[in-house]
């Protein structure tokens, strides 16, 4: 992998930074909000329901994820919802988006080191305003040669990115948390995937079947990089 390489990309939510645990978080309080309604499960069952029925209009990110948050209140409640609650659940979506924005353990110093021998990217997807937000605030964009705001990962928009950056796929390895979003579709394309679990993943981006391919790794820290790379 090391002598092909000439981009290593990287995702940015739970790869990067903590992200999933923040919507965790949100989800408790949201159905603090609607326990009169509805029980924590029957909550989050229905929100996970209109969330994958607007997926395809609001895309990923906080603001399709308070819209979604604002129909269940509705759907639970039967419509009996009153301002005052609906006002809470807004204040939850405006939260998660100024939530300040905590690395993960020894991603800067990776980092750091990588980017002395190679062209580093972010490619993520999900709000371009948020992301963008993200990114200026975690301090790590010196690091990044080039950052991929995408509004789904698929074989496409992968395949538009090493077109844009004029790169085979032979010569490309990302590195990420969700095997669906970061791993199988570059693996499809024919480029290399490293896979560092984070203990926390939406549902969504779950994949039961394990994955063997020559081009994919596991690893259980970003440290690990460091032997792949070979920069230690």
């Amino acid at each position: 992998m090391r002598n092909n390489i000439k981009i290593i990309g990287f995702d940015a939510d739970d790869t990067l930074w903590v992200n999933e645990p923040l919507f965790r978080d949100t989800e408790k309080k949201f159905c603090t909000i609607l326990k009169s309604f509805a029980d924590e499960e029957t909550v989050n069952k229905e929100l996970f329901r209109i969330e994958m029925q607007n997926l395809e209009i609001y895309g990923y990110g906080v603001k399709g994820f308070m819209l979604c948050m604002i129909e269940t209140a509705y759907s639970v409640s039967k419509h009996k919802i009153p301002a005052t609650l609906v006002e809470e659940i807004i204040k939850l979506g405006k939260s998660l988006l100024n939530e300040p924005v905590v690395l993960l353990d020894n991603v800067e110093k990776v980092l750091q080191n990588l980017s002395q021998s190679y062209k580093l990217i972010v490619a993520t997807k999900g709000d371009l305003l948020d992301q963008e937000r993200k990114l200026r605030k975690s301090g790590l964009g010196k690091y990044f040669h080039h950052v991929e705001i995408m509004s789904d990962k698929t074989v496409k928009e992968y395949s538009g990115m090493l077109h844009h950056l004029d790169i085979n796929a032979p010569n490309f390895v990302m590195i990420g948390n969700s095997l669906k979003s970061d791993i199988l579709p570059v693996l499809e394309l024919g480029g290399y995937a490293i896979h560092i679990p984070y203990h926390t993943t939406w549902v969504h981006e779950h994949v039961d079947e394990p994955i063997e391919h020559t081009k994919f790794r596991s690893v259980q820290d970003i440290l690990e990089l460091e032997t792949i790379f070979n920069y230690v």
